[in-house]
Parts: C-alpha cells; sequence; structure tokens
C-alpha cells in the first residue's frame, strides 16, 4: 500500500461533502483495519478489502497472519473466499499482522470481530474484545470510527468499551466515534451474508457515528441499513435473534417430548401449524450447538439481575436433549432385547451442523458419553470434523465412513452431513436382529416400518 494511503481521510466528524466521503472510503483513501480474522473475521475482512482496497486485517495467530500475507484463506467450507483473499492480496489490497496495535496506527475506521466467550459459569468473557479496544485506544485519532461486529451483551459499548477507549486514547465520545453493527452471518455462506442476504443493522453511541456506519455499511453491504437508535438498541437487536431461535427450539423440543403422551408424531402437527402465519415452530431435535445460539441467552441471564425464567427453561431444556436422545438409544436397546453394555452403536455426525467444523456445545459429545457411561461400546464417524481428541477422550472409537463395521446394534443420527445420503443404514443391522435407529434431525424417516429398523424419532411417534 502506498504511504499517501495510510496517512489516511478520517469520515467521522468531516467537513466534506457526502460525495467526496464515499470516494473516499471507497479509493481506499480511508484505512480500515479489522480485528480478528476467524471464521467471520476474514470474510468480513475480505469484504472490506474488496469495497476499499486499503485494509489491514490482526490476528494473534502468527500462522494465520503467514497463510493471508502467500494469499491462502484457512477457513474450509466458504465458497469464494479462497480466489477473494488471493486477489485481494495480489493486488496488494489486503495484508495481516499479528500486532492488532501495528494495524491501528494507521486505521481511521477500526473494525472488531474478535471471539466473545463464555467462562467456566456461563457468563459473558469480553476480555479478548476489551484488549482490543486497548490497543484501538492507544492509537485512537481524532475523527476515527471504532465499529464492533461481535456479538455482545447490551450496554457493553457504552458501560464497558467506550470507557476504555476514553480512557486509553485522551479523548471523548464526540473526538471520534463508536458504533455497534453487528454480525449476521452464518458458517458456510459468510461472503453472501456480509454482502447483503439481510439488512445491516447499525446503531453508533451518538448521531455521528450512526451516520457514519450508514456510510460504510452502505458500500459493504447492498441490502438495506437499518439505523437504530443507539449502540445497546443494536446489541440487542443480534441477542435477540439468537434468544428467540434457542426458546423456540425449546418449545419444539419441549413439544417433542409429548410424543408418547399424545400419541402422535408432534413434527407433523408442527409442520401443519406452521401453514398459519402466525405459527412458526422450530424443528425439535438431538440438541443445540455451536457458538451462538446456547450461549447468546447468557448475555442476558448471566449480565443482569431482571429474572428470565422463559430463557432459563429453554436453555434447560434444550440441554436436556443430548440425553434424551442418548435415552432413545438405551430404550431402542432394551427393546429389541439388548442389553448396553454388550451393544455396539454408531454415532453419525460430530459437528454441531452439517458441512461446518465446528465442535463447540455439539450435542454428539454428551451423546457419546451418556452412551459409554451406559457400557455401549461407540463408534463415531464425521468426515467432516478434524477435532478428535474431546470425542476419543470421551470413550468413542472415531472411524472412517470407509471403515465402519458391517453391523451394529444401533445408529444415533445427530448431524446429518451430506456424505451420509449414501450410507445403507438397513446393511448394518445386526445378523438375526433389528438396527435400532435414533434420528436425530428427523433426516431418516423413509426408514420407518423397515423390517431391518426398529426406528425411534425426536418428536415422532414410532
Amino acid at each position: 500500500m502506498s504511504e499517501a494511503l495510510t496517512t489516511g481521510t478520517a469520515l467521522y466528524g468531516s467537513t466534506e461533502s457526502e460525495d467526496d466521503q464515499h470516494a473516499a472510503f471507497t479509493n481506499g483513501d480511508v484505512p480500515v483495519a479489522v480485528y480478528g480474522l476467524g471464521k467471520m473475521g476474514l470474510p468480513l475482512a475480505s469484504v472490506y478489502a474488496d469495497v476499499t482496497g486499503n485494509v489491514t486485517g490482526a490476528d494473534v495467530d502468527p500462522d494465520v497472519v503467514a497463510g493471508i500475507n502467500a494469499g491462502e484463506n484457512h477457513i474450509a467450507g466458504e465458497p469464494g473466499l479462497d480466489e477473494l483473499v488471493s486477489e485481494l492480496v495480489s493486488r496488494d489490497a489486503f495484508r495481516a499482522v499479528s500486532d492488532p496495535a501495528e494495524a491501528a496506527k494507521d486505521a481511521r475506521v477500526h473494525v472488531a470481530i474478535v471471539p466473545t466467550l463464555i467462562d467456566e459459569d456461563g457468563a459473558p468473557d469480553l476480555s479478548i474484545m476489551e484488549s482490543v479496544m486497548r490497543d484501538i485506544g492507544s492509537n485512537l485519532k481524532e475523527g476515527d470510527m471504532v465499529i464492533a461486529e461481535s456479538t455482545l451483551p447490551p450496554r457493553s459499548c457504552v458501560d464497558r468499551l467506550l470507557p476504555i477507549l476514553e480512557e486509553e486514547s485522551g479523548l471523548e465520545l464526540g473526538e471520534f466515534g463508536l458504533a455497534f453493527c453487528p454480525e449476521r452471518t452464518a458458517s458456510g455462506r459468510a461472503l453472501e451474508d456480509i454482502r447483503g442476504a439481510y439488512p445491516k443493522i447499525v446503531g453508533g453511541a451518538d448521531e455521528e457515528s450512526t451516520r457514519v456506519a450508514e456510510l460504510i455499511y452502505g458500500h459493504i453491504n447492498s441490502n438495506d441499513v437499518l439505523s437504530v437508535s443507539d449502540t445497546t438498541t443494536a446489541e440487542a437487536v443480534k441477542v435477540f435473534e439468537g434468544v428467540y431461535r434457542d426458546v423456540n427450539i425449546g418449545l419444539a423440543n419441549e413439544l417433542a417430548k409429548h410424543t408418547e403422551a399424545f400419541d402422535i408424531d408432534v413434527t407433523e402437527a408442527i409442520e401443519a401449524a406452521n401453514t398459519q402465519p402466525f405459527c412458526e415452530i422450530h424443528t425439535p431435535g438431538a440438541g443445540v450447538g455451536g457458538h451462538c445460539i446456547p450461549y447468546y441467552p447468557q448475555f442476558i441471564m448471566k449480565e443482569f439481575d431482571t429474572e428470565t425464567p422463559v430463557m432459563q427453561a429453554a436453555r434447560s431444556t434444550n440441554d436436556e436433549m443430548p440425553t434424551y436422545t442418548a435415552e432413545h438409544v438405551l430404550d431402542g436397546l432394551h427393546a429389541e432385547g439388548v442389553d448396553p453394555s454388550e451393544a455396539t452403536t454408531l454415532v453419525l455426525g460430530l459437528t454441531y451442523r452439517p458441512g461446518v467444523d465446528e465442535i463447540r456445545a455439539t450435542p454428539s459429545l454428551p451423546i457419546v458419553e451418556r452412551l459409554v457411561e451406559a457400557g455401549v461400546d461407540v463408534d463415531a464417524v464425521d468426515p467432516v470434523n478434524t477435532h478428535t481428541d474431546a470425542f476419543e477422550a470421551a470413550g468413542a472409537n472415531l472411524v472412517d465412513l470407509d471403515d465402519i463395521a458391517d453391523a451394529y446394534d444401533s445408529v444415533v443420527l445427530v448431524t446429518p452431513q451430506e456424505a451420509f445420503e449414501d450410507l445403507d443404514l438397513t446393511s448394518l443391522a445386526p445378523q438375526g436382529g433389528r438396527l435400532v435407529v435414533v434420528d436425530g434431525r428427523q433426516s431418516l424417516t423413509e426408514l420407518r416400518g423397515h423390517d431391518a429398523v426398529h426406528y425411534r424419532g425426536v418428536g415422532i411417534n414410532v
């Protein structure tokens, strides 16, 4: 990048015309730093670089930094990202550094998209975000714009991030801008989502921050830019999206547990109910995993004193589903006259969702643990998963699709990977007996009634 570009043009508080500010952002006169180059950060940084031609990405992993500077994408399963990263690096529009302070030094727009974790007590851990804010703050210049995209508990920007920025920089809000503009991105479709699959939510700590965020994301996102009143409202929007899904899934799972009492297929009733436009019950299943939905309710439950009985009930219900699914396996074995301590089970799918190499909060792990606890010999297979240690420690035998045994007493589908579609489960039935198939995702319903199969589904009546 040329020296002229790194001197930088400020958007916040600018007296230039709107047209000139738009031109400055898209022609590279506004240096951008993106902090965090992980699953969501690298796609976001790449889109920023594609629009502006002047992005420095910061990540503490030196291997990630070296790979990006060589034009390599380290995020698997993101269509178009390999080619985009290579092209951006080759035209000097994007580079990576391992020191966030180095990235902050010349940037005029700072975008933080680092992990917000949960501690051992389930409370939000913003230590990584706060560390990034200290690096930004110590290099903050008048006219700089700071944007947080990581999901945060409501009031984080005003109560935690803004004080750090002001203390480290010696500046006050009004001399620089701060906005919360949450990522609304799913793994496997990141570029599509960032570029405009949904409206972009922006909320500034003051009116000028909101204006600048609108200007920026009007170029990043081809969909609508939806401005809300302030940073806290924008933070709440993102958390509410996850809480809604968690509570809705919890309702579906609770209804699924009434299958035997109702003597119906609950999933059939849900599908029919959802034909009414005011009803949108989600699908019951073996559990809720990933780094989003299981954690976002904690951003409210653990941060504020107001009671949250609905969220707590949904979390409890969803946390119980892996055990509920494993008990289906054990009950099916008993029904077939097989002692679990002498049984073999094949677990299909270890990642928390199809096609994504991520096992955080995956329901497969507690399912394996419960089956092993009951004495079952567990094989587990997932061609997408590369994270093996936790499952091996739990007692599972990790196998490849080509190496699964000729026969099992039971199979439980947890994550319906595409590679499983050609797997003939009926051929795995034990000689002289039926194969217990527990369908954790309603993906194997065609096996109901098959002579070689004892079928059980979550919310599906046998």
